[in-house]
C-alpha cells in the first residue's frame, strides 16, 4: 500500500509540474478509487487518475501526455501486493538494461523519484533522457506584478474619465465608474554559462530555459555567456526541445571557454535594462576576467532587477562554499543563491520564480 501511495503521490507530482491542479484532494480521492478497481488493468487505472485529477478540459491533453510518460505508454502495472512496475520507453538503453525483444527494460516509479534528485552529471545518457522529458513537462508559473494598463473594476479607484462620460450621456451619474491596475507575468532574464567547466549541466540547464520561454514567451529574456554574449531567446521558442537546443548549438559561438561574466554583464547592463525584472544566472562561479569588475556589475545588476537569483550546479552537496573568486565577488549581491544540478532542484527554482 505504501508503494501505491508513492506511486501516485509521484504521478500528481508530475501532473502539477505541467501545470494540471492535482492537488492533495484530487490526489486521496483517486487513491480512494484504486481501491474498488483493478489495478493490473492500465485503463481503470488511466480512467481513475482522469475523473479525479483533472478539474479543466485544458487539464486532459497534458494528463495524457504525463500518464504515458510517467506510467508508459503501452503498460502500467499497480499490483495490490504494493509492488510498482513502470514500462518506459527511452531514446537509448545502456548496454545491459534492455529486455531480451529489444523493449525498455521496467523502470520502478521509484527509481523515477530517485532520478529527479540525483545530479544530472552523474547520469547514463538513458537516465539523463528520461531527465528531459520530465523537464519539459515542467510547468513554470510566474509571479505577477501590476503594469501601467487600467481595467475595470468594481473595487478600485474612481476612474473619472469614464463617471463624467456616462454622466454627459445619461444627464445625470447613475453609477461611479472604477478601474485598477493589470497585471503581468514578472519578466525573467536568465544567463547561462556555456563554459567548458559547466559543460556537464549547460543542456538541462538550456532545457529549463527551454521550459521558461514556452511558458512565458513574452516575459523570458535567454542569453548563453561564455566569452561571449549571445541571446538565445528566438531560438529557444520553437516548440520541440530537441529542435529548440540544435538551433541553440548553431547559434553559440564559444562552447566549452573560458568565462568572462564581468564583461558580458557590463556590455548586457549598457544594452539593456533589467529594471523589474528577475535576474538568474547560472553559472559556477569559474571567472577568467576581474572578480573586481564582476563584483562592479552584479553592484548595477542588483541594484535594478527586482531579485538576482545565482544558480550553482555546486551548491546541491552540503559541503560545498563559495570560494571561487566569481562567487565572492557576487555573492554580497545576490538575494538568493540555489542548487541546479538536479530535476528537483529546477522545480524548487520554478518555485522561487513563481513567489519571487
Amino acid at each position: 500500500m505504501d508503494e501505491l501511495v508513492a506511486t501516485v503521490t509521484g504521478f500528481a507530482r508530475t501532473l502539477r509540474a505541467a501545470g494540471v491542479g492535482a492537488d492533495h484532494e484530487r490526489t486521496q480521492n483517486m487513491l480512494r478509487a484504486l481501491d474498488h478497481l483493478d489495478l493490473a488493468d492500465p485503463g481503470e487505472v488511466y480512467w481513475a487518475g482522469r475523473l479525479t485529477l483533472c478539474a479543466t478540459p485544458d487539464d486532459l491533453p497534458r494528463y495524457d501526455r504525463c500518464f504515458a510518460a510517467y506510467f508508459g505508454a503501452q503498460q502500467a502495472v499497480v499490483a495490490r501486493t504494493g509492488t510498482t512496475s513502470v514500462t518506459r520507453h527511452l531514446a537509448a538503453e545502456p548496454e545491459g538494461e534492455s529486455g531480451d525483444d529489444g523493449t525498455a527494460a521496467p523502470a520502478t516509479a521509484s527509481r523515477a523519484e530517485v532520478l529527479r534528485h540525483r545530479d544530472v552529471a552523474r547520469l547514463t545518457e538513458a537516465e539523463r533522457a528520461e531527465v528531459h522529458r520530465m523537464l519539459a513537462m515542467l510547468k513554470t508559473a510566474r509571479a505577477r506584478r501590476l503594469s501601467r494598463r487600467f481595467e475595470s473594476a468594481h473595487r478600485g479607484v474612481l476612474d473619472q474619465r469614464r463617471t463624467i462620460r456616462d454622466a454627459l450621456r445619461k444627464g445625470d451619474v447613475a453609477r461611479l465608474r472604477r478601474r485598477r491596475h493589470t497585471t503581468r507575468p514578472r519578466t525573467v532574464v536568465l544567463f547561462v554559462d556555456v563554459s567548458g567547466s559547466m559543460a556537464p549541466y549547460a543542456e538541462t540547464l538550456l532545457r529549463f530555459a527551454h521550459a521558461l520561454v514556452r511558458s512565458e514567451p513574452r516575459a523570458t529574456r535567454v542569453y548563453s555567456v561564455g566569452t561571449r554574449l549571445t541571446p538565445i531567446t528566438a531560438e529557444l521558442r520553437h516548440r520541440d526541445p530537441g529542435t529548440a537546443l540544435n538551433e541553440v548549438s548553431k547559434a553559440i559561438p564559444d562552447w566549452s571557454g573560458g568565462t568572462r561574466l564581468g564583461e558580458e554583464l557590463r556590455e548586457y547592463l549598457c544594452r539593456y535594462s533589467v529594471r523589474g525584472a528577475i535576474a538568474v544566472i547560472a553559472s559556477d562561479g569559474w571567472e577568467r576576467g576581474d572578480p573586481e569588475l564582476l563584483g562592479t556589475q552584479m553592484a548595477r545588476l542588483a541594484r535594478q532587477a527586482h531579485r538576482v537569483i545565482w544558480v550553482n550546479p555546486h551548491k546541491g552537496y552540503e559541503d560545498y562554499q563559495p570560494l571561487t573568486g566569481g562567487m565572492r565577488a557576487a555573492l554580497p549581491y545576490l538575494d538568493d543563491l540555489v542548487a541546479g544540478h538536479s530535476l528537483a532542484a529546477f522545480e524548487q527554482l520554478s518555485e522561487r520564480l513563481a513567489h519571487a
